[in-house]
């Protein structure tokens, strides 16, 4: 039979070879991770030791000695000198151990009139407000490198695609504009989880509120909360705007990996539309003439790990009866983690949209293949000979299968053919027939026409400038 301690030391052996004690301070010690929220948790303590001095439930002495630790405290940290210890669990239990060792029993005081639920709450709601500002500078700062190329190219044509098929000639302006709506999009998604997140936690206690005579409205303004929060149960177990974080960070980094798909398949040497400096891009190990957009690879990559974070956190709190439970120290990972690479993705692709170089005449060429003025054709014999849509789109059909079978482009047919194939049609169909006047004809709000692309850009700008104003008076 198996010697009771050894089977012991097996069953707890190598990294926790100690035994459960070492386990249970490994799985429920956060401070690897929540160190992030040091200055958080310092500033939301001062807010909270300034508010219990002004309703009197502290002495005003007291509050100046937390006031210096804390102050201290984040002097400590932020100079490197501070000793982080996983038996004190969290940032929260490290700086008021510190603090004690500081001042002394005043130390004591702080944790007057809350708990650690929404002391946590109201740290992690300010690091994420803040990261989602941030996210909003930098989609500024995308957009407006994307908007100095789209000005660029307002008339440089290019294919148009669906399905990944030459559709219809359009402008590379146009094209570049697309994304600035979709990350215009985004960056509203950004300011509207600001708003739903802009309440502070700090006053709801463990669950229940408190029965001290505190101000919460006072702490809410100091750390500039629009207001507290309306429901303590609510208020401790609250993480939508952890998940809203993750969801707007998803569908921003989905917009950035469609992006970076496009920049892959642009600088192929098949379609070689663009080219991407040095900076963004890698040689190979083996074949010297390879130039490989790893760049924009790993940011199409990325994009998978933004949203497992969105769903593992969704699974963690899909369970969870209110209110506070252990499983929601699983949050704050998921959210840093998402930060990081987000921030990264924005970076890297500013500087791609930024330097890549374009090549017009590549583009040029593959905007006219695939037949692409062909529905200019549709158009014209609706607009200027009278037929129905549908007869024309049959007409069209018979003029590309004319045009597929001579190896040629629609335009170089000669009109006694066109004639042939139905009388109505004249000289002046072959002024639709050119990609440049394809894309110029296509002047309705939102087109592709030079003139509507420039149009648009003059919005952006506007809307920029405007949205920095707001910015400024807020």
């Amino acid at each position: 039979m198996m010697n009771e301690n050894k089977a012991s030391n097996r069953m707890w052996g190598g990294r926790f070879a100690s035994g459960p004690d070492a386990i249970m301070e490994a799985i429920n010690a956060s401070i690897g991770f929540d160190r992030k929220l040091y200055a958080q948790d310092i500033r939301g303590s001062l807010a909270h030791a300034a508010m219990l001095a002004e309703t009197g439930i502290i002495s005003t002495e007291d509050e100046k000695k937390i006031a210096h630790g804390l102050n201290t405290i984040l002097s400590e940290i932020e100079a490197g000198k501070f000793e982080f210890s996983t038996r004190l669990e969290d940032i929260h239990m490290n700086v008021e151990a510190r603090l004690a060792e500081l001042i002394g029993p005043a130390a004591g005081r702080l944790h007057t009139a809350r708990s650690r639920n929404d002391q946590v709450a109201v740290d992690f709601r300010l690091w994420v407000k803040e990261e989602l500002l941030r996210i909003d500078v930098a989609l500024g700062g995308l957009i407006e490198a994307f908007l100095v190329r789209a000005e660029e190219h307002a008339a440089t044509v290019m294919p148009g695609f669906t399905h990944l098929q030459t559709a219809q000639p359009v402008t590379f302006g146009h094209h570049l504009m697309a994304y600035v709506e979709m990350f215009g999009r985004d960056r509203t998604r950004v300011r509207d989880a600001v708003e739903r997140l802009d309440e502070s936690p700090l006053g709801a206690a463990a669950l229940a509120g408190t029965s001290f005579p505190i101000d919460r409205h006072m702490t809410a303004k100091t750390l500039g909360f629009r207001e507290p929060t309306r429901n303590s149960i609510d208020t401790v177990s609250d993480r939508d705007f952890a998940l809203e974080f993750l969801s707007v960070s998803a569908i921003c980094a989905t917009h950035l990996s469609r992006l970076a798909e496009e920049i892959v398949i642009w600088s192929t040497s098949q379609f070689g539309f663009i080219r991407l400096s040095d900076a963004f891009s890698t040689g190979s190990s083996i074949m010297p003439q390879k130039k490989n957009p790893d760049a924009a690879e790993l940011v199409r990559a990325k994009t998978g790990r933004i949203n497992g974070h969105l769903i593992g956190l969704l699974t963690v709190m899909k369970g969870l009866p209110l209110a506070y439970s252990k499983d929601m120290q699983e949050d704050k990972e998921a959210v840093f983690d998402a930060a990081e690479t987000l921030d990264l993705m924005l970076a890297a692709m500013t500087g791609m949209i930024g330097d890549m170089e374009v090549n017009a005449a590549a583009m040029k060429k593959a905007a006219g293949s695939g037949f692409s003025t062909a529905t200019d054709l549709a158009d014209w014999l609706v607009r200027e000979a009278g037929l129905p849509f549908r007869e024309a789109h049959h007409v069209t059909g018979r003029a590309v299968a004319l045009a597929e079978e001579r190896k040629c482009g629609l335009e170089k047919l000669a009109l006694s053919d066109l004639q042939a194939i139905h009388p109505a049609i004249t000289e002046n169909i072959f002024s639709v027939l050119s990609v440049g006047n394809s894309v110029k004809s296509r002047t309705s709000f939102g087109g592709t026409a030079p003139a509507e692309v420039r149009r648009q850009v003059r919005y952006w700008k506007k809307r920029l400038k405007r949205d920095a104003s707001l910015e400024k008076k807020g």
